[in-house]
């Protein structure tokens, strides 16, 4: 395992020139709630539309698999902990705005970056506290005292500067006092990883729908995302290497944009804006997903990640080199059947790897693989007997040049 986690290391971390591996590598996302993929493109963007020029913009999905294990609820708190973990909600577990009880084995690219680089400086700038204190988990024993260098966040509660109205007026103004500070901070300090969120459209989508309402939202969210791309473009005038990523956690519900939650097309459709360099075929025409934002992070801060926690992210860097991606594993009249797209060289292995073990869930310790076959990439498939493996759960890990992908095989559950 030692050598694979060095091997496995080496392709997530992977570096080109083109990535400006000589500049100091910085990273803001930003989530702008509730804008589905056919809002974003009907509505005037101007700003997010200057962050793609710079590098791209695709279209995207959250919900994990429709119908499968890893089905997600298209809920805030659902999408922005996928994005932060890289994982579906069955690994995360965070099934609604409540944070019941995330499980925080699955790091947080927060966590990621501190545990590589301690000296690291991270920022976050919200319109809602449990961001940072139930899903990044700060100053928790169960991640590991994670503690964020500055923070912006909890104005919500704080209904004397902030009165309450049943418009959502107040929202909005918080709004633009997170946005504006993260602007100020970004553009004076330059923290190595940065959070934004801002709220406001969502909440016009809740009360209006597809309305005008909703479409202002988006375009004030626009031009508040526009102010930070602002100072993140003066610190890349310094020499700093950024990488920017705006993006959503769920769209809307099809007949009125009121609400969301489910399994709609319109639900699960978002969408990704960034400067990103180096994007590659992946990011333009092969349907990523929010929780490929996490794996591209870590790639362009190049920072090591345990192998145990590398095996468990869902999700395929779009920059750079991939292998591999959307895999599937079935089972198909008396076989288990493994499925893979494929974007490798022409004569390129991949390893399938399996556990039926996943003690990484409840303790955050590795579980034991096994090889299962060496397959040449472009053949994209590859089956065994079922027989004698006809257990509850098999966690299968696709270990290509690039990238690794993952996959479990759930048993069906049985009616009473």
């Amino acid at each position: 395992m030692k050598k694979f986690a060095i091997a496995i290391f080496a392709l997530l971390c992977f570096q080109l020139h083109s990535f400006g591996q000589n500049e100091t590598k910085k990273i803001v996302f930003i989530i702008l709630d509730g804008i589905s993929y056919d809002v974003i493109k009907q509505v005037e963007t101007p700003n997010i539309d200057k962050i793609a020029t710079a590098g791209g913009f695709s279209k995207a999905f959250v919900g994990g698999d429709k119908g499968g294990y890893s089905e997600t609820p298209t809920i805030s708190a659902v999408g922005y902990n996928s994005l932060l973990t890289g994982t579906w909600v069955n690994k995360h577990n965070v099934y609604g705005n409540e944070i019941r009880r995330p499980n925080y084995n699955y790091w947080t690219i927060f966590r990621f970056l501190k545990e590589a680089r301690p000296e690291s400086k991270t920022a976050i700038f919200s319109t809602w506290l449990d961001n940072r204190t139930k899903l990044l988990g700060e100053k928790l024993d169960a991640t590991g005292n994670l503690e964020l260098d500055y923070a912006f966040d909890g104005f919500e509660l704080d209904t004397i500067a902030f009165p309450h109205d049943s418009e959502k007026r107040y929202i909005y103004n918080i709004d633009e006092l997170v946005s504006k500070e993260a602007s100020r901070y970004i553009l004076e300090n330059g923290p190595d990883l940065s959070w934004v969120y801002l709220e406001y459209p969502d909440d016009m989508g809740h009360k209006f729908g597809d309305s005008p309402q909703l479409y202002d939202a988006v375009r004030e969210a626009d031009r508040q995302t526009g102010e930070i791309y602002q100072s993140v473009l003066s610190r890349m005038e310094k020499g700093e290497d950024w990488l920017i990523v705006v993006t959503t956690d769920h769209g809307r519900q099809p007949r009125t944009g009121l609400h969301h939650g489910g399994q709609s097309v319109r639900e699960r459709e978002i969408w990704v804006s960034t400067n990103a360099k180096g994007l590659n075929e992946y990011f333009f025409d092969k349907d990523i997903a929010i929780v490929d934002i996490l794996p591209t992070m870590i790639r362009h801060l190049d920072i090591s990640i345990p192998t145990e926690n590398l095996e468990e992210i869902d999700g395929v860097p779009f920059i750079g080199p991939v292998s591999i991606y959307h895999p599937k594993v079935r089972k198909y009249k008396n076989k288990i059947q493994f499925t893979w797209d494929y974007l490798g060289e022409k004569d390129e292995f991949i390893e399938i790897w399996a556990s039926y073990s996943n003690k990484f869930r409840t303790s955050g310790d590795g579980d034991d693989y096994q090889l299962i076959a060496k397959v040449r990439g472009r053949k994209k498939s590859y089956s065994i007997p079922l027989e004698g493996t006809e257990k509850e759960q098999m966690k299968v890990l696709f270990k290509a040049k690039h990238n690794s992908v993952n996959k479990w095989l759930v048993a069906e559950k049985k009616e009473n």
